[in-house]
C-alpha cells in the first residue's frame, strides 16, 4: 500500500505500518518505506540509538528485532500527522530471550516523502533497575 501524499493518507500509512510490525510482515513494512529510508532504533551506542540507512540495512535491523523479540507487538496505538511528519504512540509488549517481559510506552517520529515513510526515529521508555 503506497498512499498519495496528504494527512489522512499518511495517517492510514501509519496505521498499516503499525499493523505490519505487529504481524511481523517485513515485506509490507519495507514496501511502505523509501529506497533510501532511515531507521533510528531506540537503543544503541549513539545519542540517537543506532542508525540504519537504506532498504537492506533497515530490513536487516527489523529482522534482528523480530528474531530477538519473536512475540513483539504494539498495542494502544495513536497516530498523528502534520504535513510531511507523523507520530505514532503505542505500548510495546514483548518477551526477551531470558523469558522476562517487556511492556513499555513508546513513540516513533516519522518523516514522509513521495507517499512513503522516509525516516522512522524510535523512542521507548526504559524502566530503571531497582
Amino acid at each position: 500500500m503506497v498512499p498519495q501524499s496528504g494527512t489522512s493518507a499518511y495517517r492510514d500509512l501509519l496505521v498499516a505500518h503499525a499493523a505490519a510490525w505487529s504481524r511481523h510482515d517485513i515485506d509490507a513494512i519495507m514496501e511502505m518505506m523509501t529506497p533510501d529510508c532511515i531507521f533510528e532504533s531506540s537503543g544503541g551506542p549513539d545519542p540517537w540509538g543506532r542508525r540504519y540507512e537504506g532498504q537492506a540495512a533497515v530490513r536487516e535491523a527489523i529482522a534482528e528485532i523480530f528474531e530477538m523479540l519473536p512475540d513483539i507487538r504494539f498495542a494502544n496505538a495513536r497516530h498523528t500527522v502534520c504535513g510531511d511528519r507523523g507520530i505514532s504512540e503505542y505500548t510495546m509488549i514483548a518477551t526477551r530471550p531470558d523469558g522476562s517481559r517487556i511492556e513499555a510506552r513508546g513513540c516513533d517520529l516519522f518523516e514522509f516523502r513521495d507517499g512513503k515513510i522516509h525516516r522512522k526515529d524510535s523512542y521507548r521508555k526504559r524502566r530503571l533497575a531497582r
